[in-house]
């Protein structure tokens, strides 16, 4: 029961894992496509407007994600980490979400001061005031920056997720659909044990 209640509900593992691979390509296909040439005329607009619908649809699952972590308490530790890693942990969890807000919200505003139309999946989206460079200059700085941000957070998650998984120790179980076959179950461990003389 303990190993039970130290565990995501099922909802949060998919999020996580949804959310966390699609961010992933998101990033790969960010950084790749500032190298694709603006000639011939087409091909770079194509990858852009591909990765801001692409961008578009992910902030919706990370704002399901939000909300569910606002209104869902996140399982108890259960002694597996000490109060340093449990710190890192929190700031680690804290600056991703962070950055997976301001992602979005910044690429899709520096797309709305541009004098291009914003297309969701070649589908056109209204526009709510006309091109300002300057603005559009200052959210591509902060998209930029968050990418970067995002991708040394990222980063650095795995390789706590790699560590813990390596250990054994049963952090990477939280977050996983069922239960690891390293680890005991209940009524393995219920048989285990000594029983005593009735």
């Amino acid at each position: 029961m303990a190993q039970e209640s130290s565990r995501y509900h099922r909802i949060s593992v998919a999020l996580h894992w949804l959310v966390g691979l699609a961010i992933l390509a998101q990033l790969s296909l960010g950084f790749w496509m500032e190298g694709v040439p603006k000639s011939p005329p087409g091909v770079r607009a194509g990858w852009f407007n591909l990765h801001k619908s692409t961008g578009m649809l992910i902030a919706v699952f990370i704002l399901f994600r939000v909300i569910w972590r606002l209104t869902h308490r996140p399982p108890e530790w259960s002694g597996l980490l000490m109060p340093w890693q449990r710190a890192l942990a929190n700031l680690n969890h804290r600056l991703l979400y962070l950055c997976m807000m301001v992602m979005p919200l910044s690429g899709f505003l520096g797309s709305t001061f541009t004098p291009y139309p914003i297309k969701f999946f070649g589908m056109t989206l209204p526009r709510f005031w006309g091109p300002w460079p300057e603005m559009k200059e200052i959210m591509a700085v902060i998209h930029f920056s968050t990418a970067f941000i995002l991708a040394s957070i990222v980063a650095l998650h795995c390789l706590a997720a790699l560590y813990h998984a390596f250990k054994k120790d049963g952090v990477m179980s939280r977050m996983m659909f069922s239960r690891s076959p390293s680890e005991p179950s209940a009524a393995t461990q219920s048989l285990s044990e000594p029983q005593s003389p009735s």
